[in-house]
């Protein structure tokens, strides 16, 4: 083999994130799902210019297991684009592709279904031989999302504490991918393709969209030179795990943002040029819609809103056509003076408003004393409170009464 092969390594697409967007009139579709849409769009473009040999999908192509036929019908004609080219696609079968029973289809098992050419799905463990767009052979052994239940089956396993059903679960993991690295060809590049968290991985906002407990395979696993790469998915934020060593594990991250929690982090996808022994990739970062918060602490400011526009007005550059929020610090007094209209008018150039939040100083903590506050009673750190809001002596006195019936019962 002169010449690597080229791999185009993403993950977790998660199309129908719907979270700050609107129907978009031209399509029908909710504005954020064009996003994620138009991202993998341009991915593949980027396949098709850049001589892309296989493409690796390390699961979860879908918000939900049930997607719509809508969204069904965007992501399947993306992939033939690819399939039609010439360029084999592996799509493995991330948690959120997996059917809610047993017995029911993947949402991307309609390609092995209907025999796709150039498509093969990872829907078990498995080494699979793909010949490449150049004819290339490479192996590709896929790991789809470790479910929990269908590993710790056995009758040894019953009543053990959570610790030991975790350790349980990552040696049983440690196991099945030892036996995949078993069978593969010394003589070939191998690829090993898993949809799972890793014990030393960064996790984002993937914690927020997670399906049920988590299962954590240890990166000793997969730090086995019988792969020349280790395509991950699940986690959004991009990272190499193995710090430069040979094989490189990566997690390609999300082509998209979800939430304000991966504000700052990058998107895009990984390129890997893949030779028996040896791999160099790097990360092409894509353009995703960017998330903004805008912080002001207006406190000691004598028009707060005036002070807030201006603070607005002076970071435009960085929130327009973003998804953008607003944060705000000010004094209880202060409150009424932020006008919420004047302030979403003055965003009208974001991609959507995700919230006008007020920050607003509350005296009363600091009435209670924070270094005293940690040895009163509790009955005696609601009197304070209550005397920091203005309650009557009397009401005071019979709230307290009502408090030390429910914490004592009545005397």
């Amino acid at each position: 083999m002169t010449q690597p092969i080229r791999i185009l390594h993403t993950a977790d697409l998660h199309i129908g994130m719907e979270n700050y967007g609107q129907i978009d009139p031209a399509t029908g579709i909710n504005g954020r799902v064009m996003d994620f849409l138009r991202r993998f769009s341009a991915m593949i473009d980027y396949a098709l210019d850049n001589e892309v040999d296989l493409f690796l999908f390390a699961g979860d192509a879908y918000k939900t297991r049930d997607p719509n036929s809508t969204y069904r019908r965007e992501f399947e004609r993306r992939i033939k684009r690819l399939a039609d080219a010439g360029i084999p696609a592996v799509l493995l079968v991330g948690n959120h592709d997996l059917p809610s029973m047993e017995k029911k289809a993947s949402s991307v098992e309609i390609f092995r279904t209907l025999e796709v050419p150039n498509v093969t799905v990872g829907g078990h463990e498995q080494v699979h031989r793909i010949t490449t767009r150049r004819g290339e052979t490479i192996q590709v052994a896929t790991v789809p999302y470790p479910v929990r239940q269908r590993l710790l089956v056995q009758d040894e396993h019953r009543n053990r504490t959570i610790a030991e059903l975790d350790a349980a679960v990552q040696q049983l993991m440690a196991e099945n991918i030892q036996g995949l690295a078993a069978q593969v060809d010394p003589a070939l590049p191998a690829v090993l393709a898993g949809h799972f968290s890793v014990s030393e991985a960064s996790y984002g906002s993937e914690r927020t969209v997670m399906l049920g407990r988590d299962v954590v395979v240890l990166k000793s696993a997969l730090a086995d030179p019988t792969w020349d790469y280790v395509a991950l998915g699940h986690i959004h934020k991009h990272q190499e795990l193995n710090g430069g060593r040979h094989p490189p594990i990566v997690y390609a991250g999300s082509l998209e943002r979800i939430d304000f929690g991966e504000e700052l982090e990058p998107k895009g996808f990984v390129v890997a040029d893949v030779r028996r022994g040896h791999t160099d990739w790097r990360f092409q970062e894509a353009e995703a819609r960017r998330f903004v918060t805008i912080r002001a602490d207006v406190r000691h400011e004598a028009d707060p809103t005036a002070a807030l526009l201006a603070e607005i007005a002076n970071r435009s550059a960085q929130w327009t056509g973003a998804v953008v929020r607003v944060i705000v610090q000010a004094r209880p007094e202060q409150s009424g003076q932020l006008r919420d209209a004047d302030i979403r008018r003055a965003l009208d150039g974001a991609y959507y408003v995700a919230g006008v939040n007020k920050e607003i100083e509350r005296a009363y903590r600091q009435r209670l004393g924070a270094d005293a506050a940690e040895g009163l009673l509790p009955k005696e750190l609601l009197e304070r409170y209550l005397e920091s809001k203005g309650t009557p002596p009397d009401r005071i006195k019979a709230l307290l009464q009502a408090a030390e019936e429910i914490l004592h019962g009545p005397e």
